[in-house]
């Protein structure tokens, strides 16, 4: 017989500009997304990051805080961009000499 894992460990992540937040948490079999949050204390460490409004995900997927969680998932909560992807491609781009056809 099979018994279930009476608790799951995870990590619940930060990535900043300057450095990064890992912190190990240990939750019951069952727990969310939202408990290992909670669990983690990030909201209290990093005050000027609004985790209750952030996007969240696991392993690099964008998850609802709903999800229930499995032993060794990575939550990583998402930071709003500074600038767009894109227009940074474009910008770099438009700095670049064009290349002459051979």
């Amino acid at each position: 017989m099979i018994r279930a894992a009476a608790a799951i460990d995870v990590i619940v992540v930060l990535a900043l500009p300057d450095h990064a937040t890992e912190i190990a948490v240990q939750l019951p079999a069952g727990a969310t997304l939202a408990d290992a949050l909670e669990r983690s204390g990030l909201a209290a460490r990093h005050p000027n990051v609004d985790v209750t409004c952030a996007k969240v995900g696991i392993f690099g997927k964008l998850a609802d805080r709903k999800a229930i969680l499995a032993d060794g998932d990575r939550v990583e909560v998402y930071r709003a961009l500074v600038a767009d992807p894109k227009e940074g491609r474009l910008r770099r781009a438009a700095g670049r000499p064009k290349a002459r056809p051979k």
